[in-house]
């Protein structure tokens, strides 16, 4: 019985996703391509930091052991 009320509830539920949708505010193009750039470039140099303070650990610990 729970199952059918489920389904019965469904069409209702699409309907009100699709209002509310209605009401979203969307990013123009421009926006997108900027903040998408903006996240290319701070990735890249996250990665830059993450990768030269590996090799300046890795190096310190080589030099601590030997």
């Amino acid at each position: 019985m729970k199952i059918v009320n489920f389904f019965k509830r469904i069409p209702s539920f699409l309907k009100e996703v699709k209002e509310e949708l209605k009401k979203v505010s969307w990013s123009s193009r421009q926006e997108l391509l900027n903040a998408t750039v903006i996240v290319l470039i701070g990735s890249f140099f996250l990665t830059l930091f993450i990768a030269l303070s590996d090799l300046l650990l890795a190096r310190f610990l080589q030099f601590i052991i030997k």
